[in-house]
């Protein structure tokens, strides 16, 4: 489990298109413009600073990814806004805030 503070490199990608306006696993409707990610493990609600080429604070309000290797699955509006849609996959630095 990450702990409060704790800063790890994780493989993050972001929800292609489609998704938008499905359920998410805490019951909520996704919005490809929050700044929501998916996580395996970590509880609802939890907020991570995630870093690329520039960072933003997401919440997280899904289970995923579910592909190998993968540590992260974040909005698309999250991707755009910190750099990561063109390469779709990549290193985020993510610190956790609560």
């Amino acid at each position: 489990m990450i702990g409060v503070g704790t800063t790890l490199m994780l493989l993050a990608s972001y929800y292609g298109p489609g998704f938008h306006g499905n359920t998410t696993a805490n019951g909520e409707r996704f919005n490809s413009q929050a700044a929501t990610a998916a996580h395996k493990s970590l509880p609802f609600g939890t907020r991570l600073r995630v870093c690329y080429k520039t960072c933003e604070v997401v919440r997280i309000n899904d289970r995923g990814p579910f592909i190998h290797g993968r540590h992260l699955d974040l909005s698309e509006g999250t991707a755009r806004r910190i750099g990561l849609i063109h390469s779709g996959i990549g290193q985020v630095k993510t610190t956790r805030l609560n």
